[in-house]
């Protein structure tokens, strides 16, 4: 009686890897971290991306209370701070963004999302009074505006009591703010509305680079 035996000679190469689900999700996490660590590790030791724009100023407190109103209205969902170096962009914006802007933002605000125009160089383009209008109700200035209303912000004070220990805080990652700023950063923003810092906060926008 003849009896037929087939021989499946063991998986090598590819093949082991192919077959072996535990195997290829180990190597894939291994290619993506070291991926990850060659791209983004040099980025903490080029001059570009760690060090500030020529005039850069840290944010006074009452700007720093505006971007802390800024991130908790959500603003970054629709209106983005990066320029990207392409004519069309550049030349409806101005400048593209570089890092040395933001290397004092906690947490910067680049993206490309786009409901609404960029925001970067918007620091001085309008009045004061045309931000608090246009923040009280967008569709005053822009008719065919679908941004949302905020007149709260105009009643809401500041939380002065809180500042100089966000100032600190700040300072304790690199934002070089004096003891004295801390110290009265409280009352730099005493009886101020979160209509005044936002707006203090948006005209400074870009400013640093021209």
């Amino acid at each position: 009686m003849n009896t037929k035996t087939d021989n499946h000679p063991a998986p090598t190469g590819h093949a082991r890897i192919e077959t072996n689900n535990l195997l290829m999700i180990v190597l894939i996490l291994l290619v993506v971290a070291v991926g990850g660590i060659v791209e983004i590790v040099p980025l903490f030791f080029q001059r570009s991306t760690t060090q500030p724009v020529e005039g850069l100023k840290p944010y006074t407190a009452l700007q720093q209370a505006g971007r802390d109103i800024y991130t908790r209205e959500g603003c970054y969902n629709c209106h983005s701070q990066m320029i990207r170096p392409l004519y069309a962009e550049t030349l409806r914006y101005g400048h593209y963004s570089v890092a040395g802007e933001f290397v004092w933002d906690h947490p910067f605000q680049w993206g490309s999302k786009r409901t609404g125009p960029d925001l970067q160089r918007v620091g001085g383009k309008y009045s004061d009074e045309w931000h608090r209008v246009h923040l009280n109700n967008p569709r005053d200035l822009v008719p065919e505006s679908n941004m949302p209303a905020y007149p709260w912000l105009a009643t809401n004070l500041v939380d002065a009591e809180a500042m100089p220990k966000h100032l600190r805080a700040l300072h304790s990652v690199g934002v070089p703010y004096s003891e004295d700023e801390i110290a009265q950063a409280g009352e730099a923003v005493q009886g101020k509305t979160e209509l005044d810092a936002l707006i203090a906060y948006l005209q400074v926008l870009g400013t640093s680079v021209k």
